[in-house]
């Protein structure tokens, strides 16, 4: 299930120990920031960035009819997560390089 809009100002005003108009000002002020500077790129620290990507044209394909269609090129926006969101999220990869023989010396 899906955290709906109120369900995150009312987790935020919590986490900050402030009132649910204040969360709510603040995650509306968020939104237009990010808005705004997306086309030079916005970072939410420690969560992802907003980044413009341009798409070449390229050929497709109608999954209906199997005919071949042209896809015109175009800009798009795109969400990049964090390293630290990742890692938070699905916890670090185990490094090969960490394994416990590799670095010590034989007993």
């Amino acid at each position: 299930m899906s955290f709906t809009k109120s369900q995150t100002i009312e987790a935020l005003a919590q986490k900050a120990g402030v009132e649910k108009k204040m969360a709510e000002a603040i995650l509306e002020a968020l939104a237009q920031l990010a808005y705004e500077h997306a086309k030079d790129e916005f970072t939410l620290p420690g969560i992802g960035k907003l980044v413009l990507v341009d798409r070449n044209a390229r050929t497709g394909r109608n999954p209906r009819t199997g005919e071949s269609i042209q896809i015109p090129a175009r800009r798009v926006l795109k969400f990049r997560i964090a390293k630290a969101a990742k890692d938070a999220i699905l916890g670090a990869p185990a490094s090969s390089d960490a394994s416990p023989a590799a670095g010590s010396p034989p007993p």
